[in-house]
């Protein structure tokens, strides 16, 4: 895994996104200790409307973005993302209204969601060999570790000797840093595809993805995950600083466990992926999820308890979400990966959408029980929906008939009307065979 680390191009693209990732990690921190600092004891509150924001601009902007990228080099788009995110990272020391709070997550979320899948899109084509693409699914998964272990302990350690508000130039200087990164290195050149309408590029990723069985199926997932890292992300200072009377660094240790059990299933799964399929894989790491939300809804944690329960939410949070690369690669073409990617992007943070605001206004009303109760039952809603959805087998290569083609349409020729191959959805497959 450690020596695609040198491969030319990924190589400066994984380096770019630990940077970026540093200075991410250091902004989740810092407004934390920001929320709290002007909103108390109401901080989860504000952070979930701050995450629910961010949602918002992940959800309704990407595939419109996306559409609007799509012809545009890689190169410039990414570069021009990272400079618009550093530029609002330097406004947040600023900040002294929550409502400014919500404008300056909007507008740098905006910028990421533009880049993220962008970025996500590009590795497929700098990697061909579906082995080295699981293990660069792994190191991205590290890369986001980073946010949840390093940067944490990097940002205790710096509040020892300075203001939270100074971490916010960390953030400024990782996307600087990033932009540079990929100023530096020769992309590949984006797959020539069909001349489409503005409309069709803005709707094809998600047709393709909510026609296409196992996508369905990462989509449930992807809401249980959701359901258990927006209480750990939104709460976990409330959690520590009134629950347990926990100082900042305390915070940034809770939040280094999930990043610390994330990071051992990144670790665990080229091998596993390797013996295993993606789906068997996937479902133990939500079921988990559900299984852990749903003992803190009954039983009261001990300091030392919560640190353990955070490092296997980490655990099953990892093993849940890292293989969904693997599932977008297998399920559209080249061309039309970017758009694909960027429906995977809009779609699944519908989930953090309702899951951020839900687990601060709990919270902040009811209390965690409650909180990981209604979180809980949503988790479990997404493991069961994601077993009646994404077919056990989950074959590649499906028979299936074209009644709706003429004669002489290319796609006929050779193997006839009905014959077989790697399905995916595309101009000639609209929709997935029903079985028989």
């Amino acid at each position: 895994m450690w020596q695609l680390m040198f491969h030319p191009i990924f190589g400066r693209l994984f380096a770019a996104q630990v940077v970026a990732l540093l200075g991410t990690g250091l902004l989740t921190v810092a407004l934390g200790l920001l929320a709290y600092d002007l909103a108390g004891a109401s901080a989860g509150a504000v952070l979930g409307m701050a995450y629910a924001i961010k949602m918002i601009a992940y959800v309704g902007l990407a595939p419109i973005a996306g559409a609007l990228v799509a012809n545009l080099p890689r190169k410039p788009v990414l570069i021009g993302a990272d400079l618009i995110r550093a530029a609002v990272a330097l406004m947040l020391p600023f900040i002294t209204e929550i409502w400014q709070i919500y404008v300056a997550i909007f507008l740098l979320q905006t910028a990421s969601a533009t880049f993220t899948p962008t970025f996500q899109a590009t590795i497929p084509d700098v990697l061909k060999d579906e082995d080295d693409y699981s293990r660069a699914l792994s190191l991205s998964r590290l890369a986001y570790d980073i946010e949840n272990l390093l940067s944490p302990a990097l940002a205790g350690l710096l509040l020892l000797v300075i203001s939270f508000h100074w971490l916010f130039g960390g953030t400024a200087i990782g996307f600087v840093i990033s932009a540079l990164l990929i100023w530096a290195t020769s992309l590949p050149k984006r797959q020539p595809g069909k001349d489409r309408l503005f409309r069709d590029r803005l709707t094809r990723g998600i047709r393709i993805y909510l026609a296409t069985p196992r996508l369905r199926g990462l989509l449930a997932l992807t809401l249980t995950a959701a359901a258990a890292s927006a209480f750990v992300i939104v709460n976990t200072v409330v959690v520590v600083r009134s629950g347990f009377g926990g100082s900042d660094g305390d915070v940034a240790i809770a939040l280094a466990c999930f990043g610390g059990g994330s990071m051992l299933a990144a670790l665990m799964l080229p091998a596993l992926l390797k013996k295993r399929s993606d789906r068997p894989i996937m479902m133990t790491g939500a079921t988990l999820l559900a299984l852990v939300m749903g003992l803190q809804a009954v039983f009261t944690p001990t300091w030392t308890t919560l640190l353990a329960l955070w490092a296997l939410m980490g655990l099953g949070y990892a093993a849940t979400l890292t293989p969904q690369g693997r599932l977008i690669r297998r399920s559209a073409h080249s061309e039309d990966r970017p758009a694909v990617f960027t429906a995977q992007f809009a779609l699944s943070h519908a989930g953090w959408l309702v899951t951020y605001p839900l687990a601060g206004g709990l919270m902040t009303a009811y209390g965690a029980k409650a909180t990981f109760c209604v979180l809980g039952a949503l988790g479990l809603l997404g493991v069961v929906s994601a077993y009646r959805l994404w077919p056990v087998g989950d074959p590649v290569v499906v028979a299936h008939s074209h009644p709706e083609l003429p004669n002489d349409h290319p796609h006929l020729q050779g193997d006839g009307r009905r014959h077989a191959h790697a399905l995916i959805i595309d101009d000639e497959h609209h929709h997935w065979p029903t079985q028989g």
